[in-house]
């Protein structure tokens, strides 16, 4: 559905796929409507839905929601069940810098925003796991590392090293006399 002179109007296919071969997947998939604006703005209290929608809300949101299609490309949420990326957060923080009445203010961050200090008081977030805040070569590094470790410890001069460490610390029994050497010192 494409909006020109406040109509509803549909879109051919042949609109969404006659972009040259050189631009991206992006551009083709995510047409963003422009909408020829009303002479006069509309009453926003006495207009009708149709109109509020049209020239209050499409030309804030349709843009909005395009970005966050793109930003969503750009955080791999297409190629993996779970990401970091939160949706409602990004447009949450793209509406709230893009508000009109906000126009000369400075960019805020998600968890700057009044609003969200505010509901997050009361509803506080549980931590983001591990896994999804490390980037891919980040994650390799760990499960390297903890594949490498457990080979080391598979070898046998390695356990027998070990059981020979255990078996020292059980034979001095180190907290009995770290014990024994308090209670004389008490003592004097």
């Amino acid at each position: 559905v494409s909006l020109e002179a406040g109509i509803l109007q549909p879109l051919h296919m042949e609109q969404f796929y006659s972009a040259p071969a050189a631009d991206t997947v992006d551009q083709q998939l995510v047409p963003i409507p422009e909408a020829a604006p009303f002479p006069e703005p509309p009453d926003p209290k006495t207009c009708s839905p149709q109109e509020y929608l049209e020239y209050y809300i499409f030309p804030v949101l349709l843009p909005g929601m395009a970005e966050l299609l793109h930003r969503a490309k750009k955080e791999k949420c297409f190629e993996r069940k779970r990401t970091k990326f939160i949706a409602c957060d990004f447009l949450t923080e793209w509406l709230y810098n893009r508000n009109p009445k906000r126009r000369d203010e400075s960019f805020t961050e998600f968890f700057s925003i009044p609003f969200v200090n505010d509901w997050l008081k009361d509803h506080p977030r549980p931590p983001i796991p591990l896994s999804l805040l490390l980037s891919e070569e980040e994650a390799s590094i760990v499960i390297q590392s903890f594949w490498r470790g457990y080979q080391v410890r598979c070898d046998r001069e390695i356990q027998e090293l070990r059981a020979w460490q255990k078996q020292l610390r059980e034979d001095k029994n180190i907290i009995k006399r770290v014990k024994e050497f308090w209670t004389k010192q008490e003592a004097k």
